[in-house]
């Protein structure tokens, strides 16, 4: 599968995301900054990439998500945990980042990797409306019923 990717981030050479392993998952997206971003606890600030794709169709999307090792260290996660780009959308990626540490500020640089994405496989299911679901053993139960 290819996915064309432009470089939209002026003051840097061109950058494709890459995988940091052999069995890496996400392609890491990097902040394109002309200036420190600082979050104060709780604050939100959208993060620009410089980075726009076009998925090869509608059976792709893009996930936008946070990285572990920022959320542990710093604190820093995404405000909508997870972002999706459709495959029709040829935009510029940007990442809604969240400080949630209660009492440090975090500092945003330009090239600090901040969120990863990840290309996945959409269904288009047809969507029936029913008056009554078929039983299951679950049921309604939800919201930790199962135990912890």
């Amino acid at each position: 599968m290819d996915v064309l990717v432009r470089w939209l981030c002026p003051h840097k050479p061109p950058r494709i995301p890459y995988l940091a392993t052999p069995g890496a998952a996400g392609y890491d997206l990097a902040a394109c900054l002309d200036h420190d971003v600082v979050l104060s606890p709780g604050e939100r600030a959208l993060i620009p990439t410089g980075l726009a794709v076009a998925l090869p169709g509608p059976e792709v999307a893009l996930l936008v998500l946070p990285r572990s090792g920022t959320a542990l260290r710093l604190g820093l996660s995404l405000a909508n945990a997870a972002g999706v780009i459709d495959s029709d959308y040829r935009g510029e990626i940007k990442l809604i980042a969240v400080n949630l540490d209660p009492r440090e500020p975090v500092t945003i640089r330009d090239g600090d990797r901040v969120a990863q994405m990840l290309f996945v496989p959409v269904l288009r299911p047809e969507l029936r409306l029913v008056e009554e679901l078929p039983e299951s053993e679950r049921g309604a139960q939800g919201f930790g019923s199962m135990g912890i």
